[in-house]
This record gives C-alpha cells, sequence and structure tokens, in this order.
C-alpha cells in the first residue's frame, strides 16, 4: 500500500517531494499547498509518517503520536526497533516521537484499514470541518498563507481482534489567543458498527483573522479548484 510513497537509502526512509505530494493529493485528498511538489516551505504530510509507523510496527492499544520536526525530501529517516517510547530521526534530530502500550497487533487488514481509514477522515478536514468550526468564534485563517500545523495525534483500543477499522468523526474544539490557535479534532473508532476504540488530532493554526465570508467563499473556491486540476 505505501510501497510507492517512498524508497529506502540503506537502512534510511527518504521520501521525494513527488512521492509526498502523490500521497497527500490521492490518498489523504489534502491539497495543503505545503504539500506541492515546487513549494517553498516544502513538507512530507505528518500522515505518511504515521502510516509508515503502523506499518513498520503494527497498531498497539494505546498510540501517541508527537510531530517534532519538519521532514522534507533531504530528511534521511532513521526508523529504530520498536519499544514502548521511540523516535524517527533524520541526523539525529527527532521528526515524530512515538509512545504505545498494551497489545501490538500487526495483521496487515488491520494495520490497511486503520491507516486508510484515518487518512481519509484526516484528509478532509480542511475545509469542511477547520472553516465552520472557527467561524463559531467569527475568526478564520490567513488566507493568504494557511498554516495549520499537525503537532500531535492519539489511539486507544478496547481491543486488538479485529481485521477493519473505520472512523466517525466527533465533537471537535477550538480556542486560540490573538493570532494562534489549537484545533482538536476527536473521532471514534468502529468494527462492524461497533465502537471498540477513540482518538484525537491536534493541531496548531497561526495567522488567526476576523471572519470574512468573502474571503472564505474565495478560500473555499480556491481549494475546490486546487482539487479538481491538480
Amino acid at each position: 500500500m505505501l510501497n510507492q510513497f517512498y524508497q529506502q537509502d540503506g537502512d534510511q526512509v527518504v521520501i521525494s517531494r513527488q512521492q509526498a505530494s502523490e500521497f497527500a493529493k490521492r490518498v489523504a485528498d489534502d491539497f495543503n499547498p505545503l504539500h506541492d511538489i515546487d513549494a517553498k516551505k516544502f513538507c512530507v504530510p505528518g500522515d505518511l509518517l504515521f502510516s509508515l509507523v503502523l506499518a513498520q510496527y503494527g497498531v498497539s492499544d494505546n498510540m501517541h503520536f508527537t510531530f517534532a520536526g519538519m521532514v522534507d525530501e533531504t530528511s534521511k529517516l532513521n526508523f529504530p526497533v520498536g519499544s514502548d517510547e521511540f523516535a524517527i530521526t533524520s541526523q539525529d534530530k527527532v521528526m515524530l516521537s512515538v509512545k504505545r502500550d498494551g497489545n501490538n497487533n500487526s495483521c496487515q487488514s488491520l494495520v490497511e484499514s486503520l491507516t486508510k481509514s484515518y487518512v481519509e477522515f484526516s484528509g478532509t478536514t480542511f475545509p469542511h470541518v477547520i472553516i465552520p468550526l472557527m467561524a463559531k468564534q467569527d475568526v478564520m485563517i490567513n488566507p493568504a498563507r494557511p498554516m495549520v500545523i499537525y503537532e500531535s495525534m492519539a489511539i486507544h483500543l478496547d481491543r486488538l481482534d479485529l481485521k477493519t477499522l473505520e472512523l466517525e468523526a466527533d465533537t471537535p474544539e477550538f480556542s486560540y489567543a490573538g493570532k494562534r490557535g489549537k484545533i482538536i479534532l476527536r473521532f471514534n473508532l468502529l468494527s462492524e458498527g461497533e465502537k471498540v476504540g477513540r482518538g484525537e488530532k491536534h493541531m496548531l493554526v497561526s495567522g488567526i483573522r476576523a471572519y470574512c465570508q468573502e474571503t472564505v467563499d474565495d478560500l473555499i473556491d480556491y481549494y475546490n479548484n486546487r482539487k479538481a486540476t491538480l
């Protein structure tokens, strides 16, 4: 599922701009300009790093991911031996730290199902969730530089004897002070209609400004046009 989106360089993993951009647009439905091939401040989608961790280390009862560094095409990622706490690094710099505990399941069906469901959920949050959520407090992101950064995410599963998982959006939360804010996207994990877990995705927002409907309409049109043409 992920082989086409990274390459091995000895013991390290490298992700090209093309691979990262393809994953963002074709798998995650994520058209954030930061993932464009020609972006000045290009970065690899956090969801791709999350997916690679699941593929290598499996699914645990409790998992917490903290995104500490911006991965780009020059990063050479080291994936260590799995333990309760470990970090994905590049040139000794931590890019992603992982904490996990409980039982572990490396069943390919479960791993791919969770990966696919989570990435699809994550990719649809902008603009469909984030913009209306911020609008409730009469604010919006900066349309010129819509900086929404992945901070962390956590997943808890009540059991692991599962083959498939689906995600169901739960009540999100937004808070801010000045031009900076935080978004918490919550979700439930379902298997064959039964709730078997839950999770949260935390995102940081900068450049917050007063809400303007005309500007929001233009931003959504711009986003939809990118999806239609890229």
